[in-house]
């Protein structure tokens, strides 16, 4: 049996599933970049579940971020946490229906016994905040890959 390689899954939806904070990093890694409107994220006590719907820039594409052969690729992602207490922002506008937000990194910083805080971190200074009682989130694409609608690979300035 030998490991899986990168070209393995390059053209296979992603559905993945984050228990610890290092799958979470995959997680973070694969969604940076994406942006989505603010009528897609939804918050569900009763069910304690948070979820976004994203369109995320496709990283995990061979070359991903210098690619010259083909267009730049989106993807509908979901985004979902499960056992969600309690969920806070900052620098979010909810009546602003037209604000389409870009997420920068999903990190958690661990409680007791598993619990713990997971920080959505959007450009512009914004900010999402879930109280977990267990790390357990997937993403999942629900579509197929589209261009991106700029043609250009996300960059950030150093």
């Amino acid at each position: 049996m030998t490991d899986a390689i990168f070209e393995d899954g390059r053209e296979a939806p992603l559905n993945l599933g984050a228990e610890d904070a290092d799958d979470l990093q995959v997680i973070s890694t694969l969604t940076q970049d994406a942006v989505f409107p603010i009528t897609e994220m939804t918050w569900r006590p009763s069910e304690r579940r948070f979820g976004l719907l994203l369109n995320r820039f496709r990283w995990e594409d061979k070359d991903a971020a210098t690619r010259r052969d083909r267009p730049f690729e989106r993807v509908q992602s979901v985004l979902v946490f499960d056992s969600v207490l309690s969920v806070a922002s900052q620098g979010v506008d909810r009546s602003d229906k037209d604000m389409v937000m870009s997420l920068l990194s999903v990190d958690f910083e661990p409680g007791e016994d598993g619990a713990g805080e997971i920080t959505l971190t959007l450009a512009g200074d914004g900010a999402i905040r879930l109280s977990i009682e267990a790390l357990d989130v997937t993403l999942k694409d629900v579509t197929r890959p589209y261009q991106a609608p700029s043609g250009h690979a996300p960059h950030h300035p150093e």
